[in-house]
């Protein structure tokens, strides 16, 4: 009888070191080049910066540790504060126009109607071209008298053709504004239509034989459906506005003052200009710190719910 149970027993041992549940040295293999990179590429220099942001490490010279200081000092900046600030209503004003136009974009081209692909490739361009030269652009046709903004404006009777949009803070939040929205919003419709196509067309073809209207459909389908889908398209869109550089760079070079500063425009600033290298890591910490927050918040509430 013993002998039996031996038998019978060596093949399941056998079984469970080669099952899905316990990796072999191959899984171990496999993930090791990922491991790699993400601890070279990630947590080795978060570990540097940190250590970095502990000193006062300029530019060229020597250095030495100084603590917390530099973060009292950051959180201390009146500048550094409005530079948060700014950053956080820019993102307010942008993220809300790029997910409705982005939505409305995909609405128009989901389908596979004559020209939808066309259309595609033309809401998407703008994001292909990038805002660095879209920016470029934006800085030769916001010119008073000459531009075309000021021209179609006038044309249109709105403003008299010679209104100076970058010196003005006001002014040029507005111009940076549209111009993101507009250079944006392709990605999120590229994202947001993948999404349509994949819900199913029965279910439309049944709310419809239930009288269900083209908004009814949208409001109880197309949304819920889409919420994990959105929630990308929230979280990269407002990532990126946190991280917003290159276009006030370019455009306004954060002035008229620093009404236009934006938070990684005053690291840059603190790093290339003052040459403080520590008080601008540290700068960047704290940046990371916010944006991780705002995101765990925006995971909170768009959660899905039972």
């Amino acid at each position: 009888m013993s002998t039996l149970t031996n038998r019978v027993a060596a093949p399941v041992r056998t079984r469970r070191r080669g099952s899905l549940t316990h990796p072999s040295r191959v899984g171990l293999a496999l993930v090791a080049p990922a491991a790699l990179f993400v601890t070279v590429f990630v947590f080795v220099p978060l570990v540097v910066a940190i250590y970095i942001s502990l000193t006062n490490f300029p530019l060229i010279g020597p250095y030495h540790f100084i603590g917390l200081e530099n973060y009292r000092l950051a959180l201390t900046d009146p500048v550094f504060g409005r530079s948060i600030l700014y950053t956080l209503l820019y993102t307010a004003i942008v993220t809300g126009p790029i997910l409705v136009l982005g939505y409305v974009l995909a609405v128009m081209v989901r389908g596979n109607r004559r020209g939808s692909t066309l259309l595609r490739t033309f809401f998407f361009l703008p994001h292909v071209v990038g805002l660095t030269t879209l920016s470029f652009l934006m800085l030769l046709e916001a010119q008073p008298n000459s531009g075309a903004v000021n021209i179609v404006l006038r044309a249109l009777g709105v403003t008299d053709g010679t209104t100076a949009w970058l010196v003005n803070g006001p002014l040029a939040t507005a111009l940076i504004c549209v111009l993101v929205v507009w250079g944006v919003s392709g990605l999120t419709m590229v994202l947001l239509m993948s999404g349509m196509q994949g819900i199913p067309r029965e279910i439309y073809e049944s709310a419809e034989m239930d009288g269900a209207s083209w908004w009814q459909a949208e409001r109880r389908i197309t949304i819920p459906m889409l919420r994990r889908t959105i929630t990308l398209s929230l979280i990269i869109s407002v990532i990126g506005s946190f991280l917003a550089f290159t276009q006030f760079y370019i455009l306004t070079q954060g002035g008229p003052g620093s009404d236009t500063t934006t938070v990684v425009m005053a690291i840059y600033r603190r790093a290339f200009v003052d040459l403080q290298i520590g008080a601008a890591t540290a700068m960047s910490l704290i940046l990371v710190v916010i944006t991780a927050v705002v995101t765990a918040v925006q995971f909170w509430l768009l959660r899905e719910k039972d």
